[in-house]
């Protein structure tokens, strides 16, 4: 990213943490429950961003990957732990489990095909979670999961207000874990096979063993979403590795500009407040589908590079100034 770029954009995001530090004290308990469930969702949204953006794959199968993360957290709070940490390691392990022989036919193919493919992963993983009634519970779902308690010693989070806290404390950690990757030597070898995938093949690299890997990593990080979601819901169903989930979260990185990852996260909130919040509006009740076809529609045309695409405004420099 420009030096100059990121500098500017240092203060915004010291106001966006602010904010999203203090608002459980300024909201509801009904607000604050919509922000965990945006922060869980802005994690799918970039776990899609490092395939879509990064890496030049088009998906609509991490919703698969989410699911397991999901079930994988209810089966282990109900039945083994409620302890937070292990939940999210053990759904990210088995999400990158899954991912990994998945992972390893998809990425065989590039543009459409690759997307028909991920499209049929999703479409397999929901049709196990309603058909796999002893491990699942079916289209009733897994229900009376216990509350959270985030590490060893540490109190069960009963409050909408502490489950969020716990929520905001994973999505920075990670959010974090994925900006310093985007700098390393391995995104620069993604970037290359988004760019030219047959150039980076002759000069010896192994694009798809590469693509394996953004692929299981991308998977975990989807695990995890999964996980929190169980946190903030206490309720699994099949829906939530559903088709609907993968295409929210693909329309989340192209309207908040595919392969920046803070785009990604405000076109996750984006859209989650035009389904959830403006969709439930008296006047437009029970539109939220159309006004997400709007949203998508005007934003190609006013930020054809989405939200990412604005320019902020900065500091003019004193070359520049002469």
């Amino acid at each position: 990213m420009n030096p100059a770029r990121s500098a500017a954009r240092r203060p915004l995001t010291a106001a966006v943490l602010l904010a999203l530090a203090v608002a459980p004290f300024l909201l509801g308990p009904y607000a604050v429950g919509t922000l965990s469930r945006i922060l869980v969702f802005a994690l799918l949204a970039l776990s899609v961003n490092l395939l879509t953006g990064l890496t030049g794959l088009p998906t609509l199968g991490q919703s698969a990957y989410f699911g397991v993360g999901a079930y994988t957290a209810a089966i282990v709070a109900r039945g083994l732990t409620d302890i937070g940490i292990l939940q999210l390691l053990i759904a990210a392990g088995v999400a990158a489990l899954v991912a990994l022989p998945t992972g390893w036919l998809a990425v065989r193919a590039r543009g459409v095909v690759f997307l028909m493919l991920t499209l049929a992963i999703g479409e397999i993983v929901y049709s196990a979670a309603v058909n796999w009634k002893t491990l699942t519970n079916g289209t009733d779902g897994l229900a009376a999961i216990p509350p959270v308690v985030p590490l060893p010693g540490m109190s069960a989070l009963e409050l909408d207000g502490l489950v969020y806290f716990y929520v905001l404390g994973v999505f920075v950690l990670l959010f974090a874990t994925v900006s310093r990757l985007g700098s390393t030597p391995f995104a620069l070898a993604l970037r290359g096979i988004r760019d030219n995938e047959s150039r980076m093949k002759a000069i010896g690299y192994p694009t798809s063993r590469y693509a394996l890997t953004v692929y299981c990593g991308a998977g975990a990080l989807a695990g995890v979403a999964g996980a929190l979601w169980v946190s903030v819901q206490r309720f699994v169903s099949p829906g939530d590795a559903g088709f609907e989930i993968a295409a929210l979260a693909l329309l989340a990185v192209v309207i908040g500009g595919s392969g920046s990852m803070w785009g990604a996260c405000a076109g996750a909130a984006l859209i989650w407040l035009t389904r959830d919040y403006l969709g439930n509006l008296e006047a437009v009740a029970g539109r939220g589908p159309l006004l997400l076809g709007l949203l998508f529609v005007t934003a190609v045309y006013i930020l054809p590079r989405g939200l990412a695409g604005i320019r902020l405004p900065r500091k003019p420099s004193r070359r520049s100034t002469a």
